[in-house]
């Protein structure tokens, strides 16, 4: 089984800029799919950005492209560097974690989540 555990969230400014981070455990994620999902008070939760099993083909939500960057290390660890924030961005962010090779699984087949952190962009 894995544990996804985030951090990195907080409180900025908006135009300013955090990288979240995920680290997992218990197994490692080299054959998963890895990716970023938030959700604020009384929404659905919404996909931010995913990534594939080898660390290429990132796929982001159109309100966050160009601003956010996803990557992945040899090390068990996911990351989102979000940039240029927004009043807009501010959620709680959720490492989700399944398995396959392809970004797309990440959001049909989502089988292992964080427990989030608090982003909090203020104007």
């Amino acid at each position: 089984q894995v544990q996804l555990i985030e951090s990195g969230g907080g409180l900025v400014q908006a135009g300013g800029s955090l990288r979240l981070s995920c680290a997992a455990s218990g197994r490692t994620i080299t054959s998963y799919a890895m990716g970023w999902f938030r959700q604020t008070p009384g929404k659905e939760r919404e996909f931010v950005a995913a990534i594939s099993w080898t660390g290429t083909s990132p796929s982001y939500a159109d309100s966050v492209k160009g601003r956010f960057t996803i990557s992945r290390d040899a090390k068990n660890t996911v990351y989102l560097q979000m940039n240029s924030l927004k009043p807009e961005d501010t959620a709680v962010y959720y490492c989700a974690g399944a398995r396959g090779p392809g970004p797309a699984v990440v959001v049909t087949s989502t089988e292992n989540w964080g427990q989030g952190t608090q982003v909090t962009v203020s104007s």
